[in-house]
């Protein structure tokens, strides 16, 4: 298991989460890929070609190592609805043998920088790692914050998708929550694809496709994944786990990655996430007995899926 910072329970825990509102490509004989160092020239061409000079904003990404990737698959978990996707992802990178590999620095990201338990100070960015998921081979992208912008969102949608193709990955799987209002003991996990022909493996896993939902449509680099990768010609699904919108869920975060255990065939322990959850319990009770289980919780307008 890898050890690694990540934001304690009572850091999120009364931290109000408010929005406003291809078929996949043929694959081709098994290579192996190898992350290259040139990947700042080629973003910045990129997002030249993309959106133009006017209003763009510099992105800058670091290699820290190079990884021997086969086939990776791009798992993204970002913020977003109770934190599912980026508990999911995190959980991936302690329990695996992981590397950072790629840090991706961007004007779009807040003005702030995370101090660490050194008081050692680090600027706001996304970071990809590459995981060793049984036989699984996996390029794991998450951080701390999302663009503040529709247009920086598309560009750091389209970095993120110039890494992932730089490493050979050609299918995409995107870790969110869907909102529900209201506590939920045993969350579902919904999902959304770039194909039709995606779904049938899903729902033998435990995927619900339901019309029209989540209601508010896919928004953020989730979202924007399944767009522009279904465009590039990937293989791209968003699964999300129910949350109540309000509260961080490791019992969410566990239903997906459950999910995505059977689609991929790995294996993990979900001891340390299980024992989040129990912590998350006992909050939720204090809350409850402090100002009743409703009072002063968001109304259901406020809560719509960003991931």
């Amino acid at each position: 298991m890898q050890s690694g910072n990540r934001p304690t329970i009572d850091q999120f825990t009364l931290s109000t989460i408010r929005v406003p509102t291809a078929e996949p490509r043929p694959r081709t004989s098994r290579r192996r890929h190898s992350i290259q160092k040139t990947l700042t020239v080629s973003t910045d061409a990129l997002l030249k070609s993309a959106f133009g000079n006017e209003g763009m904003d510099s992105i800058e990404v670091e290699t820290v190592a190079e990884a021997d990737l086969q086939e990776p698959v791009l798992i993204e978990g970002l913020p977003g609805v109770g934190h599912v996707g980026k508990l999911a992802a995190e959980h991936l990178i302690e329990e695996f043998n992981s590397k950072l590999i790629t840090r991706v620095y961007a004007e779009e990201f807040p003005p702030q920088v995370s101090v660490d338990e050194s008081g050692v100070t680090e600027l706001a960015h996304a970071s990809f790692y590459a995981v060793e998921a049984d036989a699984s081979d996996l390029l794991v992208l998450t951080g701390d914050h999302q663009a503040q912008s529709h247009a920086g969102h598309y560009q750091l949608t389209d970095t993120f998708l110039d890494i992932a193709s730089s490493a050979g990955a050609d299918s995409i799987y995107a870790l969110g929550g869907v909102p529900t209002g209201e506590l939920v003991e045993e969350p579902d996990v919904l999902g959304a694809v770039t194909g039709e022909a995606q779904t049938e493996g899903l729902i033998d896993a435990g995927v619900e496709f339901r019309d029209g939902e989540p209601a508010g449509g896919i928004v953020g680099v989730s979202g924007l994944l399944l767009g522009l990768g279904g465009r590039q010609g990937y293989s791209a699904a968003c699964l999300m786990g129910e949350t109540s919108g309000y509260l961080v869920d490791p019992t969410s975060a566990q239903v997906v990655l459950e999910v995505l255990e059977s689609v991929l065939g790995f294996e993990v322990e979900y001891e340390s996430l299980e024992e989040r959850a129990e912590e998350m319990k006992e909050v939720v009770e204090k809350l409850q007995q402090m100002q009743g289980q409703q009072q002063g919780l968001p109304a259901d307008d406020d809560l719509r899926y960003i991931g």
